[in-house]
């Protein structure tokens, strides 16, 4: 756990290798000279910084031998079109965005950026992941959105930024955020430090959720709190001109409309659209947007969203062909929006001062590292059933995964109950109690637990560089036997 960054620049190191030894023999390059000739910049830099690296800090630090870190860059280094994914896995750790910048190093070294079944391509899950960002919902949105905003709808908007949830916790625990308003989802068990969100909840005057289930988030709350029932996707939101469709956008960038097929639950719930716009209407008036307007047909409200974004151009027109339609990456035709015009290999060091080595330091080879997961039969925080036939595990979730080794080293046994407690430098203490182990094909020094039963253990602090994301799989943690 935590080895991807490394893994990736030692992959990376390998195929320059093979490259050099191809120049040498004067055979077919590995790396594409011309795309790095026309469209890249900062490749010596980065090359120089390649061979510099140590062959043993990589092996170790990737906990992968040497051997197969060669056998994957060949593989590699053989393949016409290659496409990289990646999930949660790669972007919950300290050094994520490093490690997803050299997975970009590592694609562009030959071209399989913007070539024909190549890419790269991050399984970012539901449409709200995906179709947020898109639409500029974001803590630090950018200065042209911005501008767009106010020239299209003659107002200045906020210019500083937002808080992302890490920092959303800490300041509604330090008192500068004292209202929080959840549109869907289950905060107080989806976020780090499971004990600290919910203080940091109850320590808001007012609370809203709007919500089409009872989840934890609702009884975690403020001074004052509301629950504002909502229509789910799937239910039939009929508006003064018809049923409405929202527009969706899935992982692959394609965005498409989707329709309710079932009866709603109530007759009197309002649709999320009704619901925001009602605030707004009520807060702000009617006189710049027609809110109450957009909630009778939700096509006017894709007018307006062509007027802020050149690539929703048509939007109605399009979105209603079958399928839908795709929004290109400019990446894909090779176009690249940086200052220099060209994909930029970006430099990273390979950290040796990182959380785990300081808590390995202090603990010697009791420490061990954790990761979160979720569950076959679950969905985010819903859970559906105790059953996960992905690895095994039936009828229960208090359960933790571990290397045969480890159980024996650590002087447990299989079944055996365990105790597990945060290694941190700030002084409180995170644990999560009684369960059982499990045995499990996972690397030596590495556990495995199911989300959010675990989440009390992560640290608020524990967060990515430049991202903020919390490192949810990579949790230095220490074991005890469970009290009977």
């Amino acid at each position: 756990l935590g080895g991807d960054f490394a893994l990736i620049k030692g992959v990376a190191k390998r195929v320059l290798e093979l490259d050099d030894a191809a120049v040498a023999a004067r055979g077919e390059r590995v790396l594409d000279a011309a795309f790095l000739a026309e469209h890249c910049a900062g490749f010596d830099a980065f090359a120089a910084d390649l061979r510099a690296e140590s062959w043993p800090d990589l092996a170790a630090a990737a906990g992968v031998p040497y051997q197969d870190i060669d056998t994957l860059a060949r593989t590699y280094a053989q393949g016409k079109a290659v496409i990289a994914t990646w999930g949660m896995g790669l972007t919950q750790h300290r050094d994520s965005v490093a490690a997803i910048q050299m997975l970009s190093n590592l694609m562009m070294m030959r071209g399989n950026i913007g070539r024909l079944g190549a890419g790269l391509c991050p399984v970012r899950g539901h449409s709200n992941v995906q179709g947020d960002r898109t639409m500029g919902i974001e803590d630090k949105p950018a200065q042209a959105f911005l501008d767009r905003l106010r020239d299209v709808y003659g107002f200045e908007p906020p210019r500083e930024h937002g808080l992302d949830a890490v920092d959303t916790i800490k300041a509604m625990l330090d008192g500068r955020v004292k209202v929080f308003f959840g549109l869907g989802g289950n905060f107080a068990m989806a976020t780090p430090d499971t004990p600290r969100t919910f203080e940091a909840l109850r320590n808001c005057d007012l609370t809203v959720q709007i919500s089409t289930k009872l989840n934890r988030s609702h009884l975690v709350h403020g001074r004052d709190a509301l629950i504002l029932p909502t229509l789910g996707r799937t239910e039939i939101d009929r508006q003064k001109t018809g049923p409405q469709g929202v527009t969706v956008e899935d992982s692959m960038c394609m965005v498409h409309l989707s329709y309710g097929i079932n009866p709603p639950a109530s007759t009197q719930l309002r649709s999320e659209t009704d619901i925001v716009a009602g605030i707004a209407d009520a807060t702000l008036g009617g006189g710049k947007v027609d809110w109450l307007g957009h909630v009778g047909d939700y096509a006017s409200i894709r007018d307006e969203i062509a007027k802020v974004f050149d690539a929703f151009h048509d939007f109605n027109a399009r979105v209603a062909r079958p399928g839908g339609f795709h929004l290109t990456p400019a990446s894909r035709e090779r176009r690249w929006l940086t200052p220099s015009g060209k994909a930029q290999f970006i430099v990273n060091a390979l950290e040796k001062d990182t959380p785990i080595a300081r808590a390995r330091a202090l603990h010697g080879d009791q420490l061990m590292v954790l990761m979160t997961a979720r569950s076959h039969d679950q969905y985010n925080t819903t859970i559906y059933a105790l059953d996960d036939r992905y690895r095994g595990v039936y009828g229960q979730r208090r359960v933790l995964l571990i290397n045969l080794e480890d159980m024996a080293r650590l002087g447990f046994a299989d079944g055996e109950r365990v105790d597990i407690f945060t290694v941190w430098h700030d002084g409180i203490e995170r644990r999560a109690d009684g369960f059982r182990l499990v045995e499990y094909d996972i690397p030596r020094g590495c556990l495995g637990a199911y989300f959010p039963e675990t989440n009390p253990l992560i640290p608020l602090d524990s967060v990515a560089d430049v991202s903020n994301t919390p490192t949810s799989k990579s949790v230095p943690v220490l074991l005890r036997r469970a009290a009977a």
